[in-house]
């Protein structure tokens, strides 16, 4: 797997889960070069992994060097000239295209000037690509066609895909953004050209280069869509923000590994039941501001959780607060806040507007609630139901808890005591420990090595036997230092690898291998791990070595048998509580 598109999750590895979404864009994409694919757009609410998500499939595209050419262009919330942003345009595809041809990973992240563009076409006999500058070099300048600029740039992925028969998948991020940000002078003197989404009218039509629209802000891009790609020619397709729960476990060690940040298994379980399988959640409470952040007690992750939701300095509540002074500037009254908090706490069915007359006792007229529910929809903090007269509050318990800290005090009088309700969801997790235990060995055969770094550093104070069978020194360990991945290089070079480590300050160093095969290992492999920890011996001659190996998919007779010759304890699942 190639990364030529940095993506905004930062390293690749923090990528987890979707397997669901994966599964329905394959079939989509898989289409492509049949011309079956019909253009999609996204509609998630913001930060729910969008932009992640399609910046994964651009690389997967790339790296697969298959059928389908992928061109990734976000359109940014700034302010930006009418043929700045044609040449930009123009620029990001022909590079991305130039990119996966040769396969130039450099040319994704710094795009070619339009005169080295124009010299590839020259000599690789793309007369396509000459055609274009020579128009878009033409066109750049004060009182130019610019309209023909843009025209030449929005209709290149297609026009390419048609000439020289190739299939394109065209991804724009943040579509909503061409609208109140393109301007028609240089100095944004006069109106944005609120039209510009009608470029994409036909285009979305493509079959050989049809178009994956994503934006953050729903109702406003299904509004945009509709009125400028009219007949559905785009397919709605709904992501859902959170991680099924076992990803989102998943995701915390991701992040936990990745960021050095201490917890236990444990305690990863209660992040990934609090932050609700949201992976922006589980990023913002791992790498929380809160001064007395400590993950590997209840009471930490608690604290870090209570201080992302409530302190206005927080990741996640400066994220949040943001966007809900842009979307609810339109409804900034009582009574719509009142109806928002309601519908957010009553998410489980749709109300009509008579209904919440009656039950919050709001003195005005039936019209009026009704129009101030379809500014909180225009302002995507509730759904509108199948019928104009049902709402109801989005099922996003991230969102609803934003909310009720925001507004719970001035609409009930009385603030939330969220960690009060996180000690009560902790306690309803704690009731069926063999269903904990099953989650985490579920698990195991991904995160095995570092399950089990993480409980001997976590745990401390412990007798080897209690992990693994046949260990023949019971003594109490005190463990000072846990280690993952140590290198070691014998006298001949061969480098060798030992997966974790622990040292007790009694002088003895436990010393485990770990296999998560799903088939049993044989004798071969346990002489390997025999002769790394001879070679680690001779490293530490003052020390007394404990030797356990965890295999997940068992042991064949043989290797157990050897295990057993040289004092090797064995396991094959890790024990937590």
């Amino acid at each position: 797997m190639q990364y030529p598109l940095q993506e905004r999750i930062g390293n690749p590895d923090l990528f987890v889960g979707r397997k669901k979404e994966f599964r329905n864009v394959d079939k989509w994409l898989a289409n492509i070069p049949k011309r079956l694919s019909k253009s999609r757009v996204i509609l998630a609410r913001r930060k729910s992994g969008k932009t992640a998500f399609v910046q994964r499939i651009f690389n997967l595209l790339w790296s697969a060097d298959g059928d389908v050419i992928p061109f990734y262009f976000e359109i940014t919330e700034n302010k930006i000239w009418y043929p700045q942003l044609a040449v930009n345009y123009y620029r990001a595809f022909a590079s991305q295209t130039i990119s996966f041809m040769e396969r130039d990973e450099a040319l994704v992240r710094k795009p070619l000037s339009l005169e080295k563009i124009r010299e590839y076409g020259v000599s690789k006999s793309i007369p396509l690509f000459v055609d274009d500058v020579d128009l878009l070099i033409k066109e750049n300048r004060p009182n130019g066609m610019h309209g023909l600029m843009w025209d030449t740039a929005c209709g290149a992925p297609h026009q390419f895909a048609d000439v020289y028969d190739r299939r394109l998948l065209v991804i724009l991020d943040e579509f909503q953004y061409l609208v109140p940000y393109v301007y028609p002078d240089p100095y944004f003197q006069t109106a944005p050209i609120e039209t510009l989404p009608g470029s994409f009218h036909h285009l979305s039509e493509s079959k050989i280069a049809p178009m994956l629209v994503t934006g953050s802000y729903v109702s406003w891009l299904i509004d945009i869509c509709g009125k400028y790609l009219q007949a559905g020619r785009l397919t709605k397709w709904r992501i859902n923000p959170y991680l099924t729960s076992d990803e989102g476990l998943q995701a915390v060690y991701k992040y936990a590994e990745s960021l050095n940040e201490p917890v236990t298994n444990e305690t990863a379980l209660l992040i990934n039941k609090l932050c609700m399988s949201d992976p922006f959640f589980i990023a913002c409470v791992m790498q929380s501001n809160w001064e007395n952040r400590d993950l590997m007690s209840e009471k930490g992750v608690i604290d870090a959780f209570d201080y992302e939701i409530t302190d206005r300095d927080s990741m996640m509540s400066g994220t949040w607060n943001e966007y809900i002074q842009l979307t609810l500037q339109k409804i900034n009254d009582r009574h719509a806040k009142n109806m928002l908090l309601y519908l957010s706490k009553h998410s489980d069915r749709y109300w009509t507007h008579r209904e919440l007359k009656k039950e919050l006792q709001i003195d005005l007229d039936l019209n009026v609630i009704h129009k101030k529910l379809l500014l909180l929809v225009e302002a995507d903090v509730i759904e509108w139901g199948r019928s104009d007269i049902d709402f109801r509050g989005l099922q996003d318990g991230t969102l609803n808890l934003i909310l009720r800290n925001r507004f719970e005090k001035e609409i009930s009088g009385f603030v939330p005591d969220l960690k009060q309700e996180a000690n009560e969801q902790i306690r309803e997790l704690q009731k069926d420990k063999k269903r904990l235990q099953g989650k985490l060995n579920n698990l195991s055969g991904q995160f095995a090595e570092y399950q089990l770094f993480m409980s001997f550093r976590s745990k401390k104070r412990f007798a080897l036997s209690e992990y693994f069978s046949g260990v023949t020194d019971k003594t109490q360990l005190n463990i000072i230092d846990v280690k993952q991945r140590i290198t070691l290089q014998r006298e001949n070079g061969k480098r060798m690898e030992l997966d974790v480590t622990a040292e007790s300050d009694c002088g003895r160093v436990v010393v485990v291998e770990v296999k998560k095969w799903k088939t049993p290992v044989g004798k071969n492999i346990v002489e390997d791990f025999v002769d790394k920890l001879a070679v680690y011996a001779r490293q530490i001659p003052d020390n007394t070595i404990l030797p356990a190996f965890l295999s997940l998919g068992g042991f064949r007779e043989d290797a157990r048998q050897l295990c057993e010759k040289h004092g090797i304890g064995t396991a094959e699942r890790i024990v937590f509580f």
